[in-house]
């Protein structure tokens, strides 16, 4: 083994691998936030001399292994290093395997600055400082540096295999890359155009936004030049993030089929909720089995892991129960070994990222794919907003009221006469405000304050319901420090009010780009793709992309005759018509089926209206099979729904647009033939989209289209993409509404299109009855 260091980790990355052990604790104790630390820290650093040295740059090698890191702080008149560590609550409640990790940290240090200072021996100190009552609590040892020499060995030799396997991976991967080749024969048009301009902005670290239409194979098209590309712009990881769990599973298929008989490690990021094994009980040792112990078996669980050719759901949880261990946590960790981690957008670009915020602190060099990007809109939106409801306040407040001490409970008072003015000054069901509430956010602060040093004494004092509470005011102030024009402060009467007049506060966040900037920043290249981001400049706004960013409309490979497209222009889906246009709908859709039985979909603006026309078609043509999307599918229920679109199936789909059917499926060949789309799928017209509007006027000159028709045609062009999934496949798409005949709608469906716009005329099915029967 060479003497020339090659792998580079930090001191604390180092000390979490080596020198964590016993249960996994996660019952709440409230911490202090990443602000708090930091100002704790200076606050600590101010009131030593002036000799005192802060954030001290140090490092060492060994072997392989370069570690570095930077020391809290070293006071050179007491000779003495020290670690300094945050805290609310009481100290007797931090955990001894916490105090063990944390002087393991602070004894390699210490031989960092013997080494740097060439001292004999040094003064470690443990400096906790509670950020509540602004203490210092310090613990101290007076160590050689002989000894800290060899504690530091130690911990870098119980590294230096992980090290070295890591390494090996590293140079096998490379090579693996270089030589990868296409799976297929060849690349489908449009998927070569797409591949090649990913590989390209990967290359030279440009960020790219590619319309792309359904059906190409976006999801192969998009890993495969990435992964190609990764020797070269020396990739330490690659996202491929989604909205919907469908997207997550294409995505493994292509890595499954990319990375065989390669070294390529994918791991799949699912939901707490979704892995957890024991919903029943706490987050920690002394009441779930898989925390008990878990750091004590995670190496082992961690490596036999890595030895899996794709760390899926199933694998991941096999591998868990058998080392007994959490699949949740085993996921988090796993995703600082992995090279390929499949998962939902939050996990990069939500305000408490667990990917982004491991690159930011390893220094990580990522490429990002971004599925459907189209979705990223509204999904970022939700992030940065956070909703208060004040019948939830009050409700929380009466179950605490005899278990919270006078301080908390009179806080709690405080926030309700704070709202209750809010409430009060309500004239109307729906208000917008050009300023915060500032009495009632200082209230709230002090609230939350008090709560978490209360939790931090009493961990299981306070309820579910509470506690959700907690979490929803802590996330209405953090997103209340981000206000500005972006963000929107709005108030309503709470639709759970009954006697007591009470609001819901909402910060409504109207334009995610300020936010999602920092995210695209970070990366080394962003890939964004969709088969409806037109027009593309509307992304660009919306989304925040860098000004070098790349944009790219993939030709489509399919061609007019595959899809006949029908604009109905004498049917109005408008919601005061939608009643009288219930028979034309029946009528329209019956005759296409009974002229060219078959699956087709069909798509409307609501549920109730969904279940007026399905109701009519069912009385009306009994013959014709029916089957409906309801209001609370889950998983299964939907599966159920797609397993009717069979190869020799027969029969009609109701769903709801923009809905769990609308996207993200793929019924290819005779499963799906056809579409009906009664609506333009424009957002519903409310004060708060009024507000929106107004806003998207203001900012960008277009408040009508970049709030209704935008959104609105990406919706519909989204469902009718279901109808045709390869080059062979044929089908008809029904546009029924008059509006599709106007031009500046007609511009925003796909160019390979040929739209024939036609009046419906009724009693069209009884005439393809007719002219069905033998």
């Amino acid at each position: 083994m060479s003497d020339q260091p090659a792998y580079t980790i930090a001191v604390r990355a180092l000390c979490e691998f080596t020198a964590k052990r016993g249960d996994l604790d996660l019952r709440f104790t409230p911490s202090p936030t990443a602000q708090q630390g930091v100002a704790g820290h200076k606050l600590v650093t101010a009131r030593r001399g002036k000799d005192y040295q802060a954030e001290l740059s140090l490092s060492d090698s060994f072997g392989p292994l370069h570690v570095r890191g930077r020391a809290d702080g070293y006071d050179p008149r007491v000779n003495q290093l020290e670690e300094i560590k945050t805290y609310r609550g009481k100290l007797g409640a931090i955990p001894d395997n916490h105090r063990h990790l944390h002087w393991a940290q602070a004894r390699i240090y210490g031989w960092l600055c013997c080494k740097m200072l060439n001292l004999k021996e040094i003064r470690v100190a443990l400096v906790y400082f509670n950020i509540a009552s602004e203490e210092e609590t310090v613990f101290t040892e007076l160590q050689s540096a002989d000894a800290l020499r060899e504690h530091f060995r130690e911990h870098c030799e119980r590294f230096l295999d992980w090290a070295q396997q890591e390494l090996d991976h590293r140079g096998t991967l490379d090579r693996a890359l270089a030589e990868m080749v296409f799976p297929h024969a060849s690349l489908h048009p449009g998927q070569r155009e797409l591949a090649a301009a990913i590989y390209r902005c990967t290359l030279h670290g440009r960020s790219l936004l590619a319309q792309a239409p359904t059906g190409i194979g976006k999801t192969l098209g998009s890993l495969f030049p990435m992964l190609k590309a990764w020797p070269a712009a020396r990739l330490d990881k690659i996202f491929f993030l989604t909205a919907k769990s469908s997207g997550r599973q294409l995505a493994l298929d292509a890595l499954a089929t990319l990375g065989r008989n390669m070294p390529l490690r994918v791991l799949e990021l699912v939901a707490r909720d979704k892995s957890c094994e024991h919903p029943d009980k706490a987050c920690h040792g002394e009441s779930c089995p898989l925390a008990r112990g878990f750091y004590d078996r995670l190496p082992a669980a961690r490596q036999a892991a890595l030895g899996a050719a794709q760390l899926d759901r199933r694998v991941l949880r096999e591998v868990a129960i058998e080392h007994t261990v959490c699949p949740y946590y085993l996921s988090q960790e796993l995703a600082r070994w992995s090279d390929v981690i499949v998962g939902d957008y939050n996990y990069y670009f939500d305000t408490n990222a667990m990917l982004f915020s491991l690159a930011e602190s390893k220094e990580w060099r990522v490429g990002v794919l971004v599925d459907e990007a189209h979705n990223l809109v509204e999904r970022g939106r939700a992030m940065y907003s956070a909703t208060l409801d004040e019948a939830r306040f009050h409700s929380v407040r009466r179950s605490v009221r005899h278990t919270v001490p006078p301080p908390l409970k009179r806080a709690f008072d405080k926030v309700a006469r704070a709202w209750k003015t809010i409430s009060s000054e309500q004239e109307t069901d729906y208000e917008v405000h050009a300023a915060l509430p500032v009495r009632f956010i200082e209230a709230l602060e002090n609230m939350i304050g008090l709560v978490t040093e209360f939790v931090g004494e009493q961990p299981a004092a306070l309820d579910r319901e509470m506690l959700r509470f907690y979490f929803d005011a802590m996330h209405f102030v953090r997103i209340a420090e981000r206000f500005d024009t972006h963000t929107l402060f709005d108030t309503t009467l709470s639709p759970h009010a009954s006697t007591r007049r009470n609001t819901v506060l909402c910060l409504r966040n109207r334009v995610p780009a300020p936010h999602l900037k920092s995210r695209f920043a970070r990366a080394h290249s962003v890939a964004l793709f969709s088969a409806t981001l037109t027009p593309m400049h509307f992304y660009g706004d919306m989304l925040g992309l860098p000004e070098t960013c790349l944009q790219v409309n993939v030709e489509s490979p399919f061609h007019a005759d595959q899809l006949q497209v029908r604009a109905i222009a004498n049917v109005s889906t408008r919601f005061r018509d939608r009643e009288q246009s219930v028979p034309r709908l029946v009528d329209l859709i019956a005759a296409q089926y009974l002229r060219a039985p078959g699956n087709y979909l069909s798509f409307f603006s609501s549920f109730d209206y969904l279940d007026q026309v399905a109701d009519a078609l069912l009385r009306e043509h009994p013959d014709i099979p029916v089957w409906t999307q309801s209001r609370s599918m889950n998983e299964t229920d939907q599966q159920a729904f797609l397993a009717r679109f069979t190869q020799t199936g027969r029969g009609i789909g109701f769903a709801v647009l923009g809905g769990s059917f609308g996207e993200g499926i793929d019924l290819s060949g005779t499963r799906l033939i056809g579409a009906f789309i009664a609506t333009l799928g424009l957002p519903q017209l409310n004060p708060v989209n009024q507000q929106m509007k107004a806003h998207m006027d203001e900012q960008f000159g277009a408040g009508y289209d970049y709030t209704y028709l935008f959104p609105g045609l990406q919706k519909v062009v989204q469902a009718a993409g279901r109808v045709i999934r390869g080059e062979t496949d044929q089908g008809v798409l029904y546009l029924i509404d008059d509006r599709f005949a106007r031009a500046d709608v007609r511009r925003l469906l796909p160019a390979w299109w040929r739209v024939e716009i036609v009046r419906h005329t009724v009693a069209s099915a009884a005439a393809a009855r007719a002219s069905a029967l033998p």
